[in-house]
């Protein structure tokens, strides 16, 4: 497949994920007041979508309470500086298992497995734009660690995302993920043309080398967008090679901490560096409306909250 660049580039900003990267970096926000400042000041930068989880704001700890996420939403709502707000979907799907040798009863510790209604309670109340759907299991860094998302789960979940009216951002850590996304489209689960993440590098998905990364890419059907972000070193060079190809671009301090050797990075300053990337390469930064054209979106309210 010939190269095809992208001239017009959404940059999505990756706020805080749900790793224990709090603990290395003094810039990753933790507070609802914290994620949404961090996400308004990202959009000032030139970020059209900007996708978030929430944390316990004391431990920083990775959490799915409701208040956090509808004070978030609503903070962001309510900002001068507008922005596509994306909504993780991917919590309440960890599994730990027990030794190797008896892994059942699982570590309930680390195991947070919950089913479909309760995992899409944040999104039935708030209502973002977009919101993340994880399109597959797959083993997750960690030894005994499976983020579990199966096709009854999926099937589920997207059918509750098309209900709402919430645009799902397939998440694709790999090649199969791809296959079952296009299945979901092809029976009506998802409406098309899709929206889709190729999620490179991570531990052990598609590694992102770059033969991977064009046939996750040659996956894509042709009428759906696509974006695309590899981890830590590789998130700049990631954005050159999503643009090239004829996508777009996600950077944030959920998938890198670090703007050069020694130099911790905001978010406002990875979306900075993203643009230009992007400029120099002579492509255009688009705006939020310009995506929310492009991908058909209607911003809301929390429900609740006078629109």
């Amino acid at each position: 497949m010939p190269l095809a660049i992208n001239k017009n580039v959404f940059i999505t900003c990756a706020v805080t994920g749900s790793g224990s990267t709090q603990d290395r970096s003094p810039h990753v926000p933790r507070s609802p007041k914290q994620i949404a400042d961090s996400a308004i000041a990202a959009a000032k930068a030139g970020a059209a979508v900007v996708h978030c989880h929430v944390r316990d704001p004391e431990t920083g700890r990775p959490s799915r309470r409701l208040d956090l996420y509808r004070e978030v939403t609503e903070r962001i709502r309510e900002a001068d500086t507008d922005v596509v707000l994306n909504l993780t979907a991917g919590m309440g799907g960890d599994i730990v298992f027990g030794h190797t040798e008896a892994p059942f009863p699982v570590n309930t510790a680390g195991t947070d497995m919950v089913g479909a209604t309760e995992r899409m309670a944040h999104i039935a109340e708030c209502l973002p734009e977009i919101c993340t759907l994880d399109c597959g299991t797959m083993n997750f860094a960690e030894t005994d660690y499976v983020m579990t998302n199966t096709p009854g789960m999926l099937r589920a979940m997207g059918g509750m995302m098309t209900a709402l009216g919430v645009k799902p951002e397939i998440e694709a850590f790999d090649t199969g993920h791809l296959w079952f996304a296009k299945e979901l489209v092809r029976e009506g689960t998802l409406a098309g043309p899709a929206l889709v993440q190729l999620c490179m590098g991570v531990p052990w998905g598609a590694p992102n080398d770059l033969n991977t990364f064009m046939a996750m890419v040659n996956a894509v059907p042709e009428d759906w967008c696509w974006s695309a972000f590899s981890l830590g070193r590789d998130q700049m060079p990631y954005v050159a090679a999503a643009v090239l190809a004829g996508g777009n671009v996600r950077v944030g301090l959920e998938d890198n901490l670090w703007l050069g050797k020694g130099q911790l990075a905001s978010n406002a300053q990875l979306v900075e560096r993203a643009a230009t990337i992007i400029e120099t390469m002579g492509a255009r930064v688009i705006s939020p409306r310009e995506v929310r054209e492009k991908l058909g979106l209607v911003k809301r309210a929390p429900k609740g909250v006078a629109a």
